[in-house]
């Protein structure tokens, strides 16, 4: 009967967890998709993309921002159960019933576990797939052409190497009146002006090029580009027309990019990719590294006094005697034209052992720039998903102790602690990118810092602790200042004791 009472327990848990899992995925994994999308909104809005392609893309934002909508979706639902259980006294009530905290939570404990071997997997599998489409996708937005929208009295800039100005538009003929338009496709100082009274853009049929069709205006182009031209007075050509076409190039289809460009990357890599290809970046720096070493050997940019031979037979005991003559010496017994030789060559000598340096440098801190984004982007695979069970034993625990169910507290507590989260993985991100620190120093500081937290607070839940409990604090509170007036009434009778003492 007991095995029986205990089943039910689990089944009500569970059922009561999933369905809070469930509606708190989805609003975080909307909020995390609507940050993304605002962070890239100049690459989105103004291009006149196709919905099927824009839909195309949200999905595959939604699968990236998975991995980081799911821990928070964790804690938020954890803390809202817990807590639920503890406003309606049901948690009180299987404790009363000899039931331990970590009875309770076992059955969510074996989920949370397969959720994260899920979400291994998943950002294994799932994840490179899904961010490859993505930033093809996004890379592709980029390079689209802006949707021709002309606005009326300021500089319109969308077409590569004009600039157009409109003084009004009329919504009859749809016609762009009084317009300016300044071509520098051939360079600033080399740029022409057309004015026309009305003038009226297309896009051809094909969307790959633009007809922009004049009526009644001007055209003044100067000539310094012509050969032979005194810079002081350069000439320029004016033609007056009744109607004048240009055609210019401006492809206003959606081409997608090529998916194979970040096939490479390490963004579109799984475990195995990322792996090797670390080995591989490992064994590249090593061999830059001797490289550069032997180079400034062989080409005796760190030359000694003696050479190698010579150098073995001098010992400390037995200095040599032999006097080295003076370089200042010598260069002052040379004429003038053997100096300039001598300086033009030590001069041609430093510059090529700076470069040669500077292209090592640069090499060497390419490939560790390359290490870096791979062994972050592996660590990745693992914190995130180790994430999601640090979270259940925060969000378990502290709705326990909390004692309060709904959205209001719990949210603002997920929120906070989130936040915490967040600000500590970005910095040790940001050390690690920067090689500031080992890569698992900083992918793994926020996990190195909320497990304690989480540790902690599972144990005060075990215990029942009222860590959260404002009585508590309120009864410590009132008996600190009860014990500090009666410290305060004790010394004040001792003082005016010890004076009637002294004055008798």
């Amino acid at each position: 009967m007991l095995h029986f009472h205990v089943k039910r327990i689990d089944s009500y848990l569970f059922k009561s967890f999933i369905s809070l899992l469930f509606i708190t995925f989805f609003v975080c994994l909307f909020v995390v998709i609507m940050q993304f999308v605002w962070l890239h909104i100049d690459d989105l809005v103004g291009k006149g993309v196709p919905l099927n392609i824009l839909a195309e893309f949200f999905l595959y934002a939604a699968l990236s921002s998975m991995p980081i909508a799911l821990p928070l979706a964790i804690l938020l639902a954890s803390l809202m159960t817990f807590g639920n259980l503890s406003e309606r006294l049901e948690l009180l009530a299987m404790k009363s019933g000899g039931i331990s905290l970590f009875r309770i939570m076992r059955s969510l404990l074996i989920f949370i576990s397969l959720v994260v071997i899920g979400a291994f997997f998943f950002s294994n599998n799932v994840l490179p797939f899904a961010q490859k489409k993505m930033w093809t996708l996004m890379f592709s937005f980029r390079h689209k052409s802006p949707e021709l929208e002309i606005p009326v009295g300021e500089f319109y800039s969308g077409i590569k190497g004009m600039n157009i100005y409109v003084r009004s538009k009329d919504q009859k003929t749809k016609a762009l009146c009084d317009v300016m338009l300044y071509d520098y496709s051939n360079g600033f100082d080399n740029a022409s002006v057309t004015t026309a009274d009305s003038v009226w853009v297309q896009l051809t049929a094909d969307k790959k090029n633009l007809l922009i069709i004049l009526k009644n205006g001007e055209y003044f182009e100067n000539l310094s580009k012509q050969g032979g031209v005194n810079r002081r007075n350069i000439p320029y050509r004016r033609e007056e027309f009744a109607q004048k076409e240009l055609l210019i190039d401006f492809d206003a289809n959606f081409n997608l990019l090529d998916e194979d460009l970040l096939a490479d990357q390490h963004v579109s890599k799984n475990l195995i990719r990322l792996t090797h290809d670390i080995d591989s970046i490992n064994h590249l720096r090593d061999s830059m590294r001797v490289q550069f070493s032997t180079t400034m050997v062989q080409e005796k940019y760190f030359q000694r006094i003696y050479t190698p031979a010579q150098f073995d037979t001098v010992t400390v005991s037995e200095p040599s005697n032999r006097l080295l003559p003076s370089p200042d010496s010598l260069f002052l017994t040379a004429s003038q034209e053997q100096m300039l030789t001598i300086a033009r060559h030590a001069v041609t000598r430093a510059q090529t052992v700076a470069s040669d340096m500077q292209f090592y440098k640069i090499s060497i801190e390419n490939a560790d720039t390359v290490y870096v984004r791979h062994a972050i982007e592996l660590h990745l695979k693992f914190t995130l998903s180790f994430a999601c069970l640090i979270f259940f034993f925060i969000g378990a625990p502290l709705g326990a102790i909390i004692g309060k169910g709904g959205l209001g507290v719990p949210a603002v507590a997920s929120i906070g602690l989130f936040i915490v989260y967040y600000i500590i993985n970005t910095f040790g991100q940001k050390m690690a990118r920067e090689t500031l620190w080992d890569v698992w120093q900083g992918m793994w500081l926020s996990s190195a810092v909320l497990l304690p937290i989480g540790i902690f607070f599972t144990y005060k839940a075990a215990t029942d602790s009222t860590l959260f409990n404002a009585e508590t604090y309120q009864k410590f509170f009132t008996l600190m200042k009860t014990e500090s007036k009666t410290f305060i009434r004790k010394m004040t009778r001792r003082l005016n004791n010890r004076s009637n003492r002294e004055s008798l």
